[in-house]
């Protein structure tokens, strides 16, 4: 049975899930659940997942969300191989911090400036939140110096994760020229099976928070 992924392409964990989906290279049927049209809240989609948000992977009754959860599980249960998700204890470590680095700063950072410009009405960035970005910024490019990839020396779905955030403020239009590692690696990110289609949600997010801005 095709697993399927309860999407939102404006969603940057939601199309990370969808790169990781693309990277292991497995069919999967797409349900679009509409965050602004608030989808999410529709008795059907509370059934499936109470805490209502996307992405959630449905596998032959197996529910499971969380965008780097479903990443992990993916990768493991229809990896061709474990390159994407090591099984090497310490590979498999630095990729899972990789990924926990994501969850708890990176996204979190880059949401503590988009979500109040799209939901709460703020029409300006403030200078606190940039700073912080760009602190965390300063942490990926660290990352970066060791390896052609953010976990090593090969794709992992640290990659596919951290891309997906970092492809959103991107088209927001943020400003990455103090760090040359993360410029590399986003011209490379190019290569990633998905990577237009990410790309045309990536845009889509942009365009939606760029609306609100103050210009």
């Amino acid at each position: 049975m095709t697993p399927k992924l309860y999407h939102f392409p404006i969603s940057g964990p939601s199309r990370g899930a969808l790169l990781a989906a693309r990277a292991v290279g497995i069919p999967i049927q797409i349900e679009i659940i509409d965050l602004f049209k608030k989808e999410q809240l529709k008795e059907s989609f509370l059934k499936i997942n109470p805490q209502h948000c996307v992405p959630t992977l449905e596998d032959d009754g197996f529910i499971l969300w969380e965008s780097r959860a479903i990443a992990c599980y993916l990768a493991d249960k229809f990896g061709k191989d474990d390159q994407l998700y090591p099984k090497d204890l310490k590979q498999r470590a630095i990729v899972n911090q990789r990924l926990y680095f994501d969850s708890s700063l990176l996204y979190i950072k880059i949401r503590a400036i988009c979500f109040p410009i799209l939901f709460l009405g703020e029409t300006e960035i403030k200078q606190g939140v940039k700073d912080d970005l760009n602190i965390t910024l300063g942490f990926l490019d660290e990352f970066l110096k060791g390896g052609k990839w953010v976990a090593g020396d090969h794709i992992t779905i640290a990659d596919t994760s951290i891309y997906a955030s970092m492809s959103s403020i991107l088209a927001v239009g943020w400003d990455i020229s103090k760090f040359p590692n993360i410029q590399r690696w986003v011209k490379d990110c190019a290569v990633l099976s998905g990577y237009e289609e990410n790309q045309e949600g990536a845009e889509a997010f942009g365009a939606a928070v760029k609306k609100n801005l103050k210009q």
